[in-house]
C-alpha cells in the first residue's frame, strides 16, 4: 500500500498524518518525498515512538474533531486504515476535506468475498489479514464495504479522483479490478472537495 500512496503525495508537500501510528509510513514518506508533515495519533505509546524517530506528532482524539486545523492547511492529508476506527467517519471525512487541498484514505474491505465466505460457513465474525483482530478486540467500530465507502463520498460531495483496489499484500489482481467489492481487501482511495 506505500508504494500506492508514494505515487500520490506530492515532493516537498505539507502532509497530514491522521492516526499516524508508530509513524512509520510519515518517515518512509519524509525520507523519500522531503515531505513536512504531522502526524496525530491518540495512543500515548504511539506518540512516543513517532517522537523517537524524530517526528512532529501531536496526541488528539480525531473523534472529537479537528477545529484546530484551518480550511485547506494542508497539501495533503492521510489517513491510513484508521477511518473505520472512529466513532463518526463521516465527520472526520468532512474535516479531512476540509483541511487538506487532496486527501488519501484507505480502508479494508468487509465485503470482500473471503470475509463473506468465512462468515457464512463459520457463523463467526471473519478474520483476514486485511482485518486481522478478533470481533471483540477489534479498533475498528464502522466495518464498511467499498460501495458503503463510496455512497458515504457521494453524499458528502466528496471526488474520488482515484482509487486502487488491492489485496491485503498490497497486489492487484485481476478480479480486484473486475469486481472489486468482491475481491479487493483494501482500497486506496484519493479524494478530493467537488467544486
Amino acid at each position: 500500500m506505500f508504494k500506492i500512496i508514494n505515487k500520490w503525495v506530492p515532493i516537498n508537500s505539507h502532509i497530514l498524518d491522521l492516526g499516524c501510528g508508530d509513524g512509520s509510513m510519515l518517515l518512509d514518506l519524509k525520507k523519500e518525498l522531503n515531505v513536512n508533515g504531522l502526524g496525530v495519533d491518540i495512543s500515548e505509546e504511539n506518540i512516543q515512538l513517532s517522537l523517537a524517530k524524530g517526528l512532529n506528532v501531536i496526541e488528539q482524539d480525531i473523534d472529537q474533531g479537528l477545529s484546530n486545523f484551518k480550511d485547506q492547511s494542508f497539501d495533503l492529508v492521510l489517513m491510513s486504515q484508521s477511518i473505520q476506527a472512529l466513532k463518526r467517519p463521516d465527520l472526520a471525512l468532512t474535516e479531512i476535506i476540509r483541511i487538506g487541498k487532496e486527501c488519501i484514505v484507505s480502508i479494508p474491505n468487509f465485503a470482500n468475498l473471503r470475509c463473506r465466505f468465512q462468515l457464512f460457513i463459520t457463523g463467526k465474525m471473519p478474520i483476514s489479514s486485511a482485518l486481522p483482530h478478533s470481533w471483540y478486540s477489534t479498533p475498528n467500530l464502522h466495518l464498511c464495504s467499498l460501495k458503503d465507502f463510496e455512497t458515504l463520498c457521494m453524499d458528502l460531495n466528496i471526488t474520488i479522483s482515484e482509487k486502487k483496489l488491492i489485496k491485503a499484500s498490497g497486489k492487484s489482481t485481476f478480479f480486484s479490478k473486475l469486481l472489486p467489492n468482491l475481491f479487493a481487501e483494501v482500497a486506496v482511495y484519493k479524494l478530493q472537495k467537488k467544486s
